[in-house]
């Protein structure tokens, strides 16, 4: 218990704030669809998806381990530094969820542990060629073999069900959803709470309170899983009329293409360690649903503005890990208190400002402006 200084239990406080944070970020990515379809109730929705998150947290720690020995050189690590990039991919994720954005919590995350760790170590304490291989690739190409195939799901379940009535498909691919949608959820949990369980892991590792290349202790496993369950419940209500609603116009047949897809990339990502982003997975799914439509409709508008969101927010929460590195690692205690307060009250902020405007169970599945067809820009 020597190891477990005040800082470090400040860390792993903020990172289970992290993880919260993420939950209802990330909500939209297994229940978007299924709300928005009318497969689930909203709250019922949220209830399952918080439930599976835990339990996908218990299934691996692959993910996990890439981030506590794999992104970062954990020998130059200090606490101080993960507190910082958390600091960074925490407002990140709360900037993005005030604006709608279905933005990526996990790159938030890697941004600003990278971020920080460059601030406070140098560009040697990061192992750039883990982060193309493992982020930046899965990045690039995650979205798009889940956008195909969700697409070529969506293509296929339309011309077998062609001529059976329309409310028996929708009722029956409506009960599918509630499948797959539980399952996107157990692979959210088993690739998302493993990032917090990795930052956990890291810090722990460079408090000298594990060894290298340590897995995560059952502890931190179950304390993320319920972090980020507890977060996915409380339902990221914004987000989710955006993905459900706002990006393409989705029916219960291109929902359950949609979340097959987002599941079986994710899992297999999971299984393979690549911390992908689960979001960039729903969001490429739901698009490709949304292009296999008849006729196919999406708001590329709001594409558009997700994918700028995509792009910034790996450097975004970078320069903001960078920044706060730079006053912890040379203010000491005063320093941390600082950017805690300051965090804090820049959260409070983006609290404040998202209550004038609420977003809620209620009217989450509100119409948005209609979808333009694909490729024409004409309303319909």
């Amino acid at each position: 218990m020597d190891h477990i200084t005040f800082l470090v239990v400040v860390v792993i406080a903020t990172a289970l704030a992290f993880d919260f944070t993420n939950g209802f970020h990330d909500t939209a990515n297994a229940m978007a669809t299924s709300i928005a379809t009318g497969a689930l109730r909203p709250r019922t929705a949220v209830l399952i998806s918080g439930v599976l998150n835990v339990v996908g947290a218990f299934l691996s720690t692959e993910v996990a381990r890439t981030i506590s020995g794999g992104l970062v050189d954990d020998a130059l690590v200090t606490p101080g530094m993960v507190f910082a990039g958390l600091v960074g991919a925490v407002l990140w994720n709360l900037l993005t969820w005030l604006l709608g954005l279905p933005s990526s919590s996990s790159h938030a995350l890697f941004g600003g542990l990278i971020g920080a760790v460059w601030a406070g170590a140098g560009a040697s304490g990061v192992h750039v060629e883990k982060v193309v291989e493992k982020v930046l690739i899965p990045a690039a190409a995650s979205p798009v073999v889940a956008g195909t195939a969700a697409l070529l799901a969506t293509r296929l379940a339309l011309r077998v069900t062609a001529r059976a009535r329309e409310d028996a498909v929708a009722d029956g691919f409506r009960r599918g959803q509630i499948a797959t949608a539980s399952l996107v959820s157990l692979a959210h949990g088993t690739n998302d709470a493993q990032k917090t369980m990795g930052v956990i892991t890291l810090t722990l590792i460079s408090a000298g309170a594990l060894h290298r290349d340590a897995g995560p202790p059952l502890w931190v496993v179950a304390a993320a899983g319920l972090a980020i369950g507890l977060g996915t419940y409380l339902g990221g209500w914004r987000i989710i009329r955006t993905m459900g609603k706002g990006l393409a116009e989705i029916r219960a047949p291109q929902g359950f293409a949609a979340e097959t897809a987002s599941t079986t990339v994710i899992l297999t990502s999971a299984h393979l360690g690549f911390a992908l982003s689960t979001t960039q997975v729903a969001a490429g799914s739901v698009l490709g649903a949304g292009l296999g439509g008849r006729p196919a409709r999406v708001r590329w508008n709001v594409a558009g503005r997700m994918l700028l969101a995509w792009l910034v927010t790996l450097p975004a929460a970078a320069l903001l890990g960078g920044g706060s590195a730079s006053v912890v690692e040379h203010g000491g205690t005063l320093g941390t208190t600082a950017v805690a307060l300051a965090a804090g009250g820049l959260a409070l902020v983006i609290v404040l400002l998202a209550r004038r405007n609420p977003v809620g169970a209620h009217d989450v599945n509100d119409d948005q402006p209609l979808a333009e067809p694909a490729g024409t820009g004409t309303p319909v």
